[in-house]
């Protein structure tokens, strides 16, 4: 007698035989570096780190000064008069609008002069191309606290032959600050350019587009994440630095972060130092520099992971 036939199909027997597989959880298990609960206890304690000092700042502006110095950590007494002292103890208005004024001049011009310049390292070839990129990486390694006397000495020397007051003023310390900032966003620049597909600029080639129009209507409108990080990092140069502003500015030129350091050396010896108002100006200081990372998150995200991957 013979076997009876097997009219199964192919693709049946092959399902039998080979379940299958869900790749997204197998892609999720490969990628995963930690265990669901350490992940978790982790990232809490990372949050913790952060949050638990800022939570601490926040009660201790709404504290008084012998609240905080008593070492309460929840206060007694809520109070907000110390958001409305600060701005006549230590002159917060003057030093925000300085800070901004030159921060901001110095993000906006050091994004425009980085992206062009890095075009041009990227793009064409010419003698000296390689010695430029380096000498932007070797800028990086020159410590800040080196160039204090030789930027000072060189400010006034221009004001006693030229005749050009440098010590002072604004744009003095907006001159500082691009001189440190634009080697940064231009080799920010030099990477992201690096990953765009040469091929959109050869089609702008041949329907006529000139370097300059590809630059503006191609290279520009592409690069926005890199030009957004180039100009943040700038922008928190010339917003963290006490340094420079302490030699170069006078009264009315300080920045918010001096302000803040000449209040708080002030204080010390007194019986009881306000506390209050120091952790209300450290808020209020950090508030634009959190508003402009959640403006621009997703820029900042793209930016900085660009050139990565290829």
């Amino acid at each position: 007698m013979s076997a009876p036939l097997d009219l199964t199909p192919a693709a049946s027997k092959d399902s039998v035989i080979r379940p299958r597989r869900n790749g997204n959880s197998r892609n999720t298990e490969v990628t995963r570096l930690l265990p669901r609960s350490l992940l978790i206890s982790v990232t809490a304690f990372l949050c913790a780190i952060v949050l638990i000092p800022m939570l601490y700042i926040v009660l201790a502006s709404l504290n008084t000064d012998v609240g905080v110095a008593n070492g309460e950590l929840i206060p007694s007494t809520f109070t907000a008069e110390n958001y409305s002292k600060i701005w006549t103890t230590v002159r917060l208005g003057n030093g925000l609008a300085n800070s901004l004024l030159v921060a901001g001049t110095t993000a906006v011009v050091c994004a425009t002069l980085s992206v062009s310049t890095a075009y041009v390292l990227v793009r064409f070839t010419f003698k000296g191309r390689l010695g430029i990129l380096r000498g932007l990486l070797a800028m990086q390694s020159i410590p800040g606290t080196l160039m204090v006397l030789p930027v000072f000495v060189l400010f006034s020397s221009a004001a006693t032959y030229l005749g050009v007051t440098i010590i002072g003023t604004h744009w003095g310390l907006f001159l500082t600050y691009l001189t440190f900032a634009l080697p940064f966003s231009t080799w920010v620049m030099v990477t992201y350019l690096r990953g765009l597909p040469k091929e959109l600029e050869e089609a702008a080639r041949i329907d006529g587009a000139s370097s300059m129009g590809i630059l503006f209507r191609i290279i520009i409108p592409l690069s926005w994440p890199g030009i957004v990080v180039s100009g943040i990092f700038a922008f928190l140069l010339g917003w963290n630095d006490v340094l420079f502003a302490s030699v170069i500015t006078r009264p009315d030129t300080q920045t918010a972060a001096v302000a803040l350091q000449i209040f708080g050396a002030a204080t010390e010896g007194g019986a009881v130092p306000p506390y209050g108002q120091m952790m209300a100006a450290a808020l209020v200081c950090a508030a634009p520099v959190v508003i402009l990372y959640l403006i621009f998150q997703r820029y900042l995200v793209g930016g900085l992971t660009a050139g990565g991957v290829k």
